[in-house]
């Protein structure tokens, strides 16, 4: 017999609604503290928390094409509109199908290169602040991540387009702001978050249309190339008017922009931040670097030999899963390891609480990349670590996100100490993708 999950008492929903607006983290460790499924109705809305591996697997794979996308996502239609993140059905199968070719793990490979050249540059950029003040890491590495976005996915030099990291932040905070609102915020008003997300929409669009221009010239002049964005070029050719045409172009670019970048750019940051915190882990990064890179550049076979800095990026991503929550909406009524989710009711797979379930992980708030030796991971349920979602919208991206982020923190903890600035905190700040506040000031010096 079905049954309604438990849920919390009714006079501890406005504490749950006040924490959705300040603090969204402390919100889900508090709806999983009263079990691995939980129900919150507020209003005639009903809002489903599920925190074990098979509840996630029915949601995000077994049963996947009744739950569509859902709050976060939703609000952020207003940029990415139908792009590859936020869109549902045919629609998300046919934008899929066109991309995929571009991270087939043969051309991922291809792309090392341009991985370690990037590397290699953030190194260089980080070294001339040597002796120097603190420098924002998480800025740099974000850099890094657009450069290598735009050289492996897109055939073009993103580093003039220093604009397009603030404009994502606000994009991201409206999107937020819509969701805890509920959408009872009108667009129109004249509000200073309203401005400043209109101007950071136009900012993008105008990328957007510098980047697909000059694709599309090249393209005509030399034929089409198999990046992603000469297949987006070529597929949205086919959408409809121009006007059209144009639209799905800039949805498009745009979702791949911040999907592509911003992910990675916290799993780097999060990453360097723990290193600090850790010398012991650190100092075994270091060792393994300089043993299996001496003092080159690291190639595609190298992937496999950094085997211990693969498992701290991991240990990195399980503490601090980029996307830290993966919201759906259930399109019609479903049953859930027992439990009764209604139709149009809002559904929350959350990595974050996932990977800090004490019955799936030991002592869950320690940093123990030997967490991920082969045989720990192989007594694990499949779905108790999800960093890039799951089933069918697995992220499109993980292996070369998995590349880069390898690849950077071996190169750099090679190379050089990055030390917190002290009295800074890494506050978790849970966006789109779960970005560190603040930034992360560090002092650099050369490493010994």
């Amino acid at each position: 017999m079905r049954t309604d999950p438990p849920g919390p008492p009714v006079s501890a929903l406005p504490g749950l609604l006040r924490k959705l607006a300040v603090d969204r983290l402390g919100m889900m460790k508090d709806a999983a503290a009263l079990g691995e499924a939980v129900r919150v109705s507020l209003g005639p809305r009903k809002l489903y928390v599920f925190n074990r591996p098979d509840y996630a697997k029915h949601v995000l794979a077994d049963n996947s094409d009744n739950y569509h996308k859902g709050i976060g996502l939703v609000q952020s239609r207003r940029v990415l509109g139908d792009g590859l993140l936020t869109s549902d059905g045919e629609v998300w199968r046919r934008q899929r199908q066109t991309v995929q070719p571009a991270f087939k793990p043969g051309r991922i490979n291809q792309q090392a290169s341009a991985v370690a050249q990037e590397g290699a540059r953030l190194v260089a950029l980080l070294r001339a602040h040597e002796g120097a003040g603190p420098v924002d890491v998480l800025q740099e590495v974000t850099g890094l991540t657009l450069g290598v976005l735009g050289r492996t996915l897109l055939d073009s030099d993103l580093s003039s387009q220093d604009t397009l990291a603030p404009s994502f932040e606000e994009v991201q905070d409206q999107a937020m702001l819509e969701m805890v609102s509920q959408g009872m915020v009108p667009g129109w008003l004249p509000l200073p978050p309203q401005a400043r997300f209109r101007r950071a929409r136009r900012e993008l669009y105008r990328v957007a249309d510098l980047l697909v221009a000059d694709r599309s010239a090249r393209m005509a002049d030399g034929g089409p190339g198999d990046d992603a964005l000469s297949r987006i070029i070529e597929a949205a050719g086919r959408a409809g008017t121009p006007r059209q045409v144009r639209g799905k172009l800039r949805q498009e670019l745009v979702t791949l922009l911040l999907a592509g970048h911003e992910t990675t750019a916290s799993t780097l940051g999060w990453t360097l931040h723990l290193l600090e915190r850790h010398p012991e882990v650190r100092a075994a990064v270091r060792e393994e670097a300089r043993g299996v890179l001496g003092e080159r550049l690291p190639d595609v076979g190298d992937l496999h030999r950094l085997t211990w800095t693969t498992k701290v990026v991991q240990e990195a991503m399980r503490l601090y899963p980029p996307v830290w929550v993966l919201p759906r909406v259930a399109q019609r009524e479903d049953e859930v390891g027992g439990y009764t989710v209604s139709a149009k009711a809002d559904v929350l797979i959350c990595p974050y609480i996932m990977h800090r379930n004490p019955s799936l992980w030991e002592n869950p708030e320690r940093f123990a990349p030997e967490r991920f030796d082969p045989q720990a991971v192989a007594s694990r349920p499949r779905y108790a670590y999800i960093p890039f979602g799951a089933g069918p919208r697995f992220c499109v991206g993980s292996n070369l996100g998995m590349m880069e982020a390898v690849f950077v923190t071996a190169l750099i903890t090679r190379d050089l100490d990055l030390r917190t600035v002290p009295g800074h905190r890494a506050v978790p700040d849970p966006m789109l993708s779960l970005r560190m506040r603040g930034g992360l000031p560090m002092t650099v010096s050369a490493a010994s």
